[in-house]
């Protein structure tokens, strides 16, 4: 399966963006699906995830602010971002587990997406 993420870009704090993830294969739909980020310097970090059925779940940094969701019938995950900080900026990965089971590591994902670079300015 390949994942072919989009949807990154410059914004001011306070704004939006919404990313998007399209994966190559159909059965995508069996999959948890997730968004992690990196930032320069740092480690890969959990994002949000989310089940087949539309279960998801977020790192408290992103609570209420992000949501995420997916589209079975496109093969396509998405991540909306609302009142993007600073601390937001980082390159952003989408991300396939062959399982049912969410995890919060990256090392339990089988799938990676290129990443697509979020610039939140001050």
């Amino acid at each position: 399966v390949q994942l072919q993420a989009s949807g990154g870009g410059l914004v001011q704090a306070g704004g939006s963006l919404r990313l998007s993830c399209a994966a190559s294969d159909c059965t995508f739909s069996r999959y948890v699906m997730g968004w992690f980020r990196q930032a320069p310097g740092k480690e890969r970090e959990f994002v949000a995830v989310i089940s087949w059925s539309g279960y998801s779940d977020y790192d408290d940094s992103v609570k209420g602010r992000f949501t995420i969701s997916r589209d079975n019938a496109k093969n396509t995950v998405y991540l909306q971002m609302n009142s993007l900080q600073p601390e937001d900026t980082a390159l952003y990965y989408c991300t396939g587990r062959r399982s049912n089971r969410f995890s919060y590591s990256p090392g339990d994902y089988d799938y990676w997406g290129q990443g697509t670079l979020v610039t939140v300015s001050s």
